[in-house]
């Protein structure tokens, strides 16, 4: 019998103590994304090609120029459906027939070369389409007529209101956009060219409390009564309040909590978010004024009840955690020296 997870709080941190069910998988791979299609999990990787793991099976598949049967191995993000995977390339858009088993790959003209770094998509199962964001501009695939419709975001001439950090679908109603510049709301019930289809959200008539030069949105994560929106650090001595970073919780109206370093985060730059039953994970990092790099600060959980901030300190998890991604059982942490699967759903993941 597996032993159960122990929990500890000791001194507002959070650690994990005796427990065998830490296993680590793809050493010495950057994972980049991560998936699953409702039967497996899918990896996005920065060197080493597309992943498979077939949790009945134990079996992993890699798809990469060393195996034969991928022409690229450098991708930034991944979703899929019972039919095809998507991935996101700095040269163009992949895709993965499962029933052909045969991948195409897709460029764009609109805005050239540097357009066709895909940063972010996002399969919308409501509407069958795949919405994928370039460095510049937002592209919808449809997958009733497949047909490529390309879109321009730009809000009041700023190129980084079109620039797609990430994706997140809100039910069968919403969209959201996040830009290096902020925050595009869309209303599905009309057409994303119409008039009012789009609400932004920026800097400015407070929303995000009016903090910061600008807002970079990194990664957005939703539940039934608030969003959560983590934002990038960019800060130099120039210009201290360029991105300030952060994490929001958003109530969908017009209050904005902001989680920092004041309020117990280790960093203020958010490399990704995730939901465990009443406890928000977020990765962490710091940008370093004078050299300009990012330094990984690893992982709080956040509850979302109370707002409480819990620092995870463990050995085992590095200070660079990518990606967080829930499957209903097992939280995935994708590195930049492989993945790790954590098993504690027993424990943590049911809390309420």
């Amino acid at each position: 019998m597996k032993k159960l997870l122990l929990l500890f709080f000791i001194a507002n941190s959070f650690v994990f103590s005796q427990i065998d069910e830490f296993e680590y998988y793809l050493k010495g791979t950057s994972v980049t994304d991560i998936c699953n299609d409702g039967k497996n999990i899918w990896i996005a990787t920065n060197g080493s090609g597309v992943f498979k793991y077939i949790p009945s099976q134990d079996k992993w598949e890699q798809f990469s120029t060393s195996k034969g049967n991928l022409q690229h191995d450098f991708f930034y993000c991944i979703t899929a459906n019972e039919d095809f995977v998507w991935v996101g390339s700095i040269d163009g858009l992949f895709i993965y027939d499962k029933k052909r088993n045969s991948w195409t790959k897709r460029k764009f003209a609109l805005g050239g070369q540097l357009a066709n770094w895909i940063r972010s998509i996002a399969y919308d199962k409501y509407e069958k389409v795949v919405w994928i964001g370039r460095f510049q501009y937002l592209t919808k695939y449809d997958l009733k007529s497949k047909r490529f419709i390309d879109y321009n975001l730009t809000i009041n001439n700023n190129e980084k209101t079109n620039t797609i950090k990430t994706i997140q679908i809100d039910g069968d109603s919403i969209v959201w956009f996040g830009t290096e510049a902020g925050l595009h709301k869309y209303d599905k019930s009309k057409d994303l060219n119409e008039p009012g289809a789009i609400t932004f959200f920026d800097n400015r008539y407070n929303y995000f409390n009016g903090e910061g030069e600008q807002v970079s949105v990194s990664s957005i994560l939703l539940e039934r009564n608030f969003i959560w929106i983590g934002l990038d650090e960019f800060i130099t001595k120039e210009r201290p309040e360029f991105n300030i970073g952060g994490l929001y919780k958003y109530n969908r109206r017009n209050d904005w909590v902001r989680f920092d370093n004041s309020k117990g985060l280790p960093g203020n730059g958010i490399y990704d978010l995730e939901r465990t039953g009443n406890y928000i994970w977020a990765s962490l990092y710091q940008f370093g004024k004078e050299t300009k790099e990012m330094y990984g600060r690893g992982m709080v959980l956040i509850n979302r009840l109370n707002n409480k901030v819990i620092p995870i300190n463990d050995e085992r998890i590095p200070k660079t955690v990518n990606k967080i991604f829930f499957d209903g059982s097992y939280v995935w942490l994708g590195t930049e020296n492989g993945l790790i699967k954590i098993n504690f759903f027993n424990k943590l993941a049911q809390w309420r």
